[in-house]
């Protein structure tokens, strides 16, 4: 039987969006639109799938007053 690694959120470089949810306490919606924005700095498309980047995540709401 192969086991599941379990990597922390803290240590991941992508995050989903309910990842991302939860390690930053903005709602899915919220981050649904900001990943939808033009120039979104932290989306990652993987096909159709959108990941977080985690980093510039962080580095972008650290910079922001209101979202």
């Amino acid at each position: 039987m192969v086991e599941e690694l379990q990597v922390p959120i803290h240590l991941k470089m992508t995050l989903t969006i309910k990842e991302a949810a939860a390690y930053s306490n903005i709602g899915i919606n919220k981050i649904e639109s900001m990943l939808r924005s033009p120039n979104c700095p932290f989306v990652l498309y993987v096909g159709s799938k959108k990941l977080v980047k985690r980093r510039e995540f962080e580095q972008y709401i650290s910079h922001k007053l209101m979202i």
